[in-house]
């Protein structure tokens, strides 16, 4: 007997032991990529890679400020030569005269095959006429001192004509050799990490390594004035992971100390205290290992609704010792359990909706629910009455029970104040319909505003594009992608020739196809027919023949010049454009090409855009808006599954209650406090969020507890002073854990304690309003 008395706490502690290596060894991760869908549209996978894998998730922008101009720029020097060794970065660019230079060999080496105005014609007396022209015409404008010194290789002005098609207007500014910002009060660097995006421990080395540098640079250099800003979609999450890490442990340690204390103060007994936190910690690690088993990964997130563990879990154990004679636990076993499981079951419907969300955040917080509850109701149910010792004595609470009886009579006679509360709870709702949820997934993001002011900041210093709208293109192999590339910027090349664009980026501009490269090859002369041209074309221009025979030396080493590739461009700033706009994927090659609107006020003709595309098969894209319909679509398919698990509870409570008056008599106090708890937070200005509305499923999951025990059906429980007492005293703790995160400056984890905090109590007081007398 003795033996199966201890394998129930065996089989917990083996549990526990699994768990905890589970735990130990699970990924953790702040990535809000979580929140995106598992199966996107196409348009909302170029937001997932993006996100996860793109370009602009390994993007760090760093300034230095403070000291003098020249500090500054040899701060920036010594950094980029530092940063380029140790293989964390792919490129580190800083605007150096060099690496300029660099640029513009390559581009004039081989500006035959990059240049679009390469045509057979182009090298006919009449096209050389016309391009020779008009290089003399340039020699009298601000370029003209660049251009005398090229005239003689270059007269055509194929390097002026590259130059030209670039899109220079938000180039950074230069000074002292280096990228500045536009007051100069700030050096520029721009850095590409080799880890993707969603590698967030890679990514932390890469920054700390550029802290690190800057570091030792500036100690070096005696600069103790010198200050370095480091930010981009990586410093977002990598401080966005430290944040939700801290304040998890902060909650944490501040709801558990919370409520040992309370538990302290109405038990005065360590023992019981100590064991009524096992169900807690049990839960939270099941919970975690849970999450970790099927989606091989922990969200921040997720760890931190671990605090909110805290204010249910710890019910059960509470109902345990209070209700519990100190002899009779098989008697609260008959009398109490069956209530306190149909409670479990009803949060475990209501949680489980979450599963069958189509975004893996909300689905882990759903599994991680249902794993801690289940876990910490089994600890209360089968573990603790075998630890519990036989002379364990906690404080009597009846008292408070019996105190509370007289106020509890008293509210029962408030009960049609209940339907008036709800109704004006609808009213504000309805009034307020078009503001009462947040139309963007900002609202889930912890990244702070000085963040983002210092990210805008240091973007507008290097002129960074608007990525707003973008032209998407799909193909088997790279030499494809080119080809589309050049096709479908033939298409927007008549766009901005209407005004719809001032222009477009794309990655053939710098890599062109080499049908295209083979092609602008053969449309150059042999060296004795482009002579013969070259003489007619002079003849009524103050240019001499003999002074272009290093024209015609290049033209006739273009002729045999090997074709461009991915690998002759590394190292430039070219191959950092390039790898930007043509991206491999598992499924083939993916182009962006993002399009500058005019300026002006007048709204973006993104129909003449979609009109332009049209056949090509190519995706023009909305970001922002694509961002708004995916929130969107977060949104109501979460609303709809929050539905769907308060239908299955109502569902269950009637088949388990089997009285209508009962049934309503439990969910009428939880419905009304969800809509008096979002008619309050909107009436103070919140919008709602998706975790809001987890809030509300949590709210379902305490509020049936309270109802189920005023409600039950053999009892008044104003007779039993200790079901007051423990109603009570769970309530205090329920809101203890979950008002703590209302003091949170993480968004999200604030959004649940402002939700729950108060709808605990709303359940509880509308529950004893509308409690069931029985007459004695």
């Amino acid at each position: 007997m003795k033996r199966l008395r201890a394998l129930p706490v065996l089989l917990w502690l083996l549990g526990l032991a699994l768990c905890a290596s589970v735990a130990l060894r699970a990924h953790y991760t702040a990535d809000m990529s979580a929140f995106l869908p598992r199966s996107p549209t196409p348009a909302q996978q170029l937001l997932v890679d993006q996100l996860t894998e793109g370009v602009l998730s390994r993007l760090l922008l760093v300034g230095i400020e403070g000291s003098t101009p020249a500090a500054r720029a040899e701060l920036s020097r010594g950094l980029a030569k530092r940063l380029e060794d140790g293989g964390l970065f792919l490129s580190v660019r800083n605007g150096d005269a060099a690496t300029l230079a660099r640029d513009r060999e390559l581009l004039f080496t081989h500006r035959y095959l990059l240049s679009p105005s390469v045509r057979p014609e182009r090298f006919t007396p009449e096209g050389l006429h016309a391009a020779i022209g008009e290089s003399i015409n340039l020699l009298a404008s601000p370029m003209g001192m660049m251009l005398k010194g090229l005239l003689g290789r270059d007269p055509t002005g194929e390097l002026v004509e590259l130059i030209g098609s670039l899109d220079t207007s938000g180039s950074p500014a230069s000074e002292n050799g280096v990228w500045v910002s536009r007051d100069g009060q700030r050096a520029i660097l721009m850095l590409q990490t080799r880890a993707s995006g969603s590698d967030t421990d890679a990514q932390a080395l890469a920054i700390a390594r550029i802290r690190s540098e800057f570091a030792a640079l500036s100690s070096d250099a005696k600069l103790s004035d010198a200050r370095m800003l480091v930010s981009g979609a990586a410093v977002f999450a990598v401080n966005s992971r430290a944040a939700i890490e801290s304040e998890a442990v902060r909650l944490s340690t501040l709801g558990t100390t919370a409520v040992i204390l309370l538990l302290l103060l109405i038990y005065r007994s360590f023992t019981a205290v100590f064991l009524g936190l096992l169900p807690v910690a049990s839960g939270a690690l099941a919970g975690i290992a849970a999450v970790a088993l099927g989606f091989g990964n922990v969200h921040g997130l997720t760890i931190g609704f671990g605090t909110t563990l805290i204010g249910e879990a710890v019910d059960y154990s509470i109902y345990y010792f209070v209700q519990s004679d100190d002899d009779e636990d098989g008697g609260w076993m008959k009398r109490f359990w069956p209530t306190i499981r149909l409670g479990v079951l009803t949060s475990i419907f209501g949680f489980a909706s979450l599963l069958f969300s189509g975004f893996p955040g909300l689905a882990q917080l759903g599994l991680y629910s249902i794993a801690g509850l289940i876990t910490a109701a089994m600890v209360t149910r089968f573990v603790l009455p075998h630890l519990r010792p036989a002379r364990l004595r906690i404080h009597d609470i009846a008292p408070i029970g019996r105190a509370l009886a007289g106020f509890w009579a008293w509210l029962s006679r408030l009960r049609l104040v209940v339907p008036v509360l709800g109704l004006a709870a609808a009213f504000i709702l309805f009034a307020n319909k078009d503001h009462v949820w947040s139309a963007s997934l900002s609202g889930l993001s912890p990244v702070s505003a000085a963040d983002q002011a210092l990210d805008q900041s240091l973007r507008a210093d290097l002129g960074a594009p608007n990525l707003r709208y973008l032209v998407v293109l799909k193909a088997a192999n790279r030499e494809a992608a080119l080809e589309r590339a050049e096709s479908v910027g033939e298409r927007l090349k008549a766009l901005v020739a209407d005004g719809v664009l001032s222009g477009f980026e794309s990655p053939a501009r710098f890599l062109p196809s080499t049908a295209t490269q083979q092609a602008r090859r053969n449309a150059l002369p042999e060296r004795d027919t482009l002579a013969r041209n070259l003489q007619t074309a002079l003849a009524d221009l103050p240019l001499r023949a003999d002074r272009l025979n290093a024209f015609l030396d290049d033209v006739d080493t273009a002729r045999s010049q090997p074709l461009l590739t991915p690998e002759t461009l590394r190292g430039s700033t070219l191959a950092l454009a390039v790898d930007s706009l043509l991206l491999e994927r598992p499924q083939g090659w993916t182009v962006l090409i993002p399009l500058r609107t005019p300026e002006g006020d007048a709204p973006f003709q993104s129909a003449r855009v979609e009109a332009a595309l049209s056949g090509s098969d190519a995706l023009f894209v909305d970001i922002f808006g694509e961002s708004n319909n995916l929130y969107r679509t977060y949104l109501d398919e979460a609303i709809l599954l929050s539905l769907a698990g308060i239908l299955a509870i109502i569902v269950l409570m009637g088949v388990v209650l089997r009285e209508p008056m009962r049934l309503l008599r439990v969910m009428v106090p939880v419905v009304t406090a969800e809509l008096i708890v979002m008619a309050g937070l909107v009436a103070t200005g919140h919008t709602l969020t998706l975790l809001h509305l987890v809030g509300m499923l949590l709210i379902v999951a305490v509020g049936t507890n309270y109802a189920l025990f005023f409600n039950q059906a053999d009892r008044n429980p104003g007779d039993d002073p200790r079901t007051l007492a423990s109603l009570l005293l769970a309530n205090l703790a329920t809101v203890i854990g979950f008002g703590i995160l209302a003091f949170s400056p993480v968004p999200v984890l604030q959004a649940i304690g402002i939700t729950v905090g108060p709808g605990a109590v709303l359940t509880l007081v509308l529950s004893a309003m509308l409690a069931r007398r029985i007459s004695r």
